[in-house]
């Protein structure tokens, strides 16, 4: 991977000049601010640290596991490898995913307290799911929208009692918008981030490491379960939830800035029998099981119904929420064939050389003949499984229909074996390959329905 990147640099003006033409014929007349497609290639530079980004409590532990590059993620740095590029990289790190178990440091996922008498009252106005039906001790997957039907987050939602919940954010900075709403709303709630800090153990041998620790209790957790417990004598909650599509679960330790080495040596320890190996969010699993990445995938001026997010917008939920007005008015516009923005997205299937690492840019997209750019790759990996580079990407609306063919026009050090840097790719259904656990998108679809409540 060394050699390719450093192959990338010489090769970069060839590539700009060969991509440079291409981005502004993609319509993005729908957007206030349009997604930056310029191809720019890699940019080698070193990440300043300072204080004005958060350290997670486990910030040392991951440097200390051999974190060897980070990005930033809901203004902390995020440990994004592990195994060096010359040893494996990023595929290695796979490997012990898929075939055995893996931890991750994701207090990047910073928790939101929702406490109160309105508690449910408060969240059912800010979700477009229905609160109202998540019990005490369960969990669901959510979308927060803003009055325009853009998504705003995309958090796991924790209900940890009758009067509190948890969210559980991707990235963006939610804390702000719910104190925001509640100004000139006035439910009696509290708002505010909370000292838990959240770890995944993700993989096929999850479970067995999972009961190590907790018990034969945490077997009976059903998907989006929560349950209490302990780790080394210190106050957890435990979700079975993941970034996968493996079967997986998540510790979020309460008091994490007190006792963060407590429990990353304990589960380090657990896992020694069960090969347990820290790596990196797994982009190239996630991808496969079709799950979103905020910032990459969506923002916050993409609506659910261009994203595979239609079913996060019920068609029986009766209570008022934000957005819900303008979500009912887009699903009729689409219901009478004229939808209100120009892209969708889509999963995709290209050739060209294994994309082993993290894009450095939007890939620009083109029909079959390869000619002017008309839609952007926004997260693509190989899958070993599948045996082809996969994405997901966006598309304008009349390309959506599997089976259409596309050109994606890739970068040099992704070129087909003839050199080529455009490549043949066909529309496919997403997900990719099967889940573990399949998410309510999947078991609405079994229904026959299109939402989730």
């Amino acid at each position: 991977m060394a050699v390719k990147f450093e192959q990338a640099l010489l090769d970069y003006p060839q590539q700009r000049a060969g991509a440079a033409r291409q981005p502004d014929s993609v319509d993005q007349s729908d957007r206030r601010v349009p997604i930056n497609l310029r191809q720019s290639g890699p940019t080698p530079v070193e990440m300043l640290i300072s204080t004005r980004v958060r350290k997670s409590p486990y910030w040392h532990l991951a440097y200390e596991a051999g974190c060897w590059r980070a990005t930033v993620y809901n203004r902390m740095y995020h440990p994004r490898g592990y195994v060096r590029p010359e040893d494996g990289g990023a595929m290695l790190e796979y490997e012990s995913l898929i075939h055995d178990v893996t931890m991750w440091n994701v207090a990047v996922e910073r928790q939101i307290q929702v406490k109160g008498p309105d508690a449910e009252r408060f969240v059912n106005y800010v979700i477009t799911r229905d609160a109202t039906k998540i019990k005490p001790m369960r969990g669901k997957y959510v979308i927060l929208c803003n009055e325009e039907g853009g998504i705003i987050n995309d958090p796991v939602l924790l209900r940890v009692a009758e009067d509190e919940f948890w969210f559980s954010l991707s990235d963006s900075d939610l804390e702000l918008w719910m104190r925001g709403v509640n100004v000139g709303m006035g439910f009696n709630v509290t708002i505010a981030e909370i000292d838990v800090a959240p770890v995944q153990i993700q993989g096929p041998k999850s479970e067995a490491l999972m009961a190590d620790l907790f018990g034969d209790a945490v077997r009976d957790i059903p998907y989006y379960g929560l349950m209490e417990g302990q780790v080394a004598g210190h106050d957890v909650i435990v979700s079975q939830t993941g970034f996968t599509g493996e079967k997986g679960y998540e510790i979020y330790l309460k008091e994490a800035t007190k006792y963060a080495e407590d429990l990353w040596y304990t589960v380090l320890a657990a896992g020694e029998p069960h090969n347990l190996r820290v790596i990196a969010p797994a982009h190239h699993r996630r991808i496969a099981a079709g799950i979103l990445s905020w910032g990459q995938d969506v923002d916050q001026e993409t609506l659910p119904f261009q994203c595979n997010l239609a079913y996060q917008v019920p068609r029986n939920k009766e209570a008022d929420y934000i957005g819900k007005q303008k979500l009912e008015q887009v699903r009729e516009q689409l219901d009478a064939g004229r939808p209100p923005f120009s892209h969708i997205m889509v999963g995709i299937r290209f050739g060209g050389g294994k994309v082993t690492d993290y894009s450095n840019d939007f890939w620009l997209i083109s029909g079959p003949d390869g000619g002017e750019a008309e839609g952007y790759v926004t997260s693509p990996w190989y899958s070993p499984e599948l045996e082809t580079n996969i994405a997901l990407a966006y598309v304008p609306f009349d390309l959506r229909a599997v089976g259409t063919r596309l050109t994606v026009h890739l970068p040099v050090e992704y070129a087909a074996a003839d050199g080529s840097t455009a490549v043949e790719a066909e529309v496919v259904e997403v997900p990719f390959r099967p889940s573990v656990n399949p998410n309510a998108r999947e078991r609405a679809r079994a229904k026959g329905i299109d939402f989730a409540d």
